[in-house]
């Protein structure tokens, strides 16, 4: 079997409902779409459609190398579909954790999340770097285990159509199971967020349950105004400058670091520093909760 991309099928559906949101926007919450803002997501949604095209071969080509190393041979039997499907979203909770947490992939994923307005069209604001990153390496090893990589990257896809839906403000709260069980606009709204009581939680990509199962999940609080965008804004509508920025950021850092430090600043978590002067995301967060302690009651 051939590797079934549907993702293509998904784009007049994807314009469609960017379209039917902006109409929304207009009446409900016009702070929702910047044009500016938008044609930047739309660029790098382009960018990273092209940069796909190009690294796609090599990483197919690596998952049927270690096809051949296979534990056992699943094959095409309905029940192994589903089967696939979870395990490469739990693959994925994992590749966008280590995202967050490790500035090098840091570095490939920050562009999804330098919009401070939470749309559709933010959804297309992918990588252009995952391949450099070596991102891949949290999925491509399913095929280890015995699924075939055709089949692998079909249940990726479809991962990724899912996730285009819940980057919008116009859905509030599903009914509880969903919410439950799946990713929903409200979960990933708090994965948007630089609230600190919201940064680093809901990593899922479909299933909500592997946050839950791991400790970083957290709902999202119905008086709590979010803030969207990254804790040092973008300042910026240049798409160069958004693709590549934290690249830009890791290289004068390491420059300027002392020798035994200079490694750490692409291993460890954004904002962490050799000295102390930055703020990490455990630090912005023991700093809110102070503050909401110190606050008089009723504030």
């Amino acid at each position: 079997m051939e590797p079934f991309d549907p993702l293509p099928f998904a784009v007049p559906a994807f314009v469609v409902l960017i379209v039917a949101e902006m109409f929304w926007a207009r009446r409900r919450e016009p702070t929702a779409y910047e044009p500016q803002d938008t044609l930047v997501s739309l660029a790098l949604g382009t960018g990273s459609v092209v940069a796909s095209l190009l690294s796609a071969g090599l990483v197919y080509a690596l998952a049927l190398w270690l096809y051949q190393f296979r534990l056992v041979t699943l094959g095409w039997a309905w029940w192994v579909w589903p089967l696939c499907f979870v395990l490469d979203d739990f693959g994925y909770y994992w590749q966008h954790r280590t995202g967050h947490r490790v500035r090098w992939f840091w570095a490939s994923h920050v562009n999804h999340h330098s919009s401070q307005h939470y749309n559709l069209s933010t959804a297309l604001r992918q990588t252009w770097t995952g391949f450099i990153a070596l991102s891949f390496v949290f999925r491509v090893p399913l095929a280890l285990l015995g699924f075939h990589p055709a089949m692998i990257v079909t249940c990726g896809a479809i991962n990724l159509i899912y996730q285009f839906w819940i980057h919008t403000a116009a859905v509030r709260r599903l009914p509880a199971p969903i919410e439950a069980v799946f990713n929903t606009p409200s979960h990933h709204r708090v994965h948007h967020a630089i609230n600190p009581l919201y940064l680093d939680r809901n990593y899922a990509g479909v299933l909500i349950v592997w946050d839950r199962m791991f400790g970083t999940f957290q709902p999202e609080l119905p008086d709590l105004r979010i803030h969207y965008g990254i804790v040092h804004q973008l300042g910026s509508f240049n798409v160069i400058w958004a693709a590549f920025h934290e690249y830009a950021a890791i290289a004068a850092d390491v420059w300027r670091a002392p020798l035994r430090h200079k490694l750490a600043y692409l291993w460890r978590e954004p904002g962490w520093s050799h000295d102390g002067s930055r703020d990490t995301t455990a630090t912005l967060r023991a700093r809110w909760a102070g503050q909401q302690a110190a606050a008089p009651p009723g504030d």
